[in-house]
């Protein structure tokens, strides 16, 4: 089983959580409710996770048939259902932006694989949230 530890930093809801080999990502609350802006919010990292996850799909997928990447971001852009409690996400767009020689179709399919198959946390967000996708090479 995986584990994950958590720590509390400052009095208020600072936190760094930290995987079995060390690595940390801190977390914050909103300063409406006493945070201090130190850390990405608990929902904002799951959305990096998901651009994590789908980066690692497409990138392993790209190199696998020997595509030259020179440069590789993410931007992803996601809506809540404010009216609700919790306010779930309910449309994540993400768009992938890739510099080097890189065929179009062997990009879509990457893409396409990863977010309907591969990418864990894209099956988990689907429950809720419609993902969509753009690319752009340069």
């Amino acid at each position: 089983m995986a584990k994950i530890t958590l720590h509390r930093v400052d009095n208020d809801f600072l936190l760094e959580a930290k995987n079995v080999v060390g690595s940390t990502i801190k977390m914050d609350g909103n300063p409406e409710i006493g945070g201090h802006n130190l850390g990405m919010r608990p929902l904002e990292t799951m959305i990096a996770a998901l651009g994590g996850c789908s980066s690692i799909d497409v990138i392993m997928i790209l190199k696998k048939q020997r595509q030259q990447i020179d440069s590789y971001d993410v931007e992803i852009e996601y809506e809540r259902d404010q009216k609700q409690e919790p306010a779930l996400i309910t449309q994540i767009h993400v768009k992938f932006i890739i510099k080097g020689k890189v065929d179009e179709d062997k990009l879509q399919k990457a893409i396409e694989l990863s977010l309907e198959k591969y990418c864990t946390v894209a099956k988990m967000l689907e429950k809720t949230a419609k993902i969509t996708s753009s690319y752009q090479i340069n």
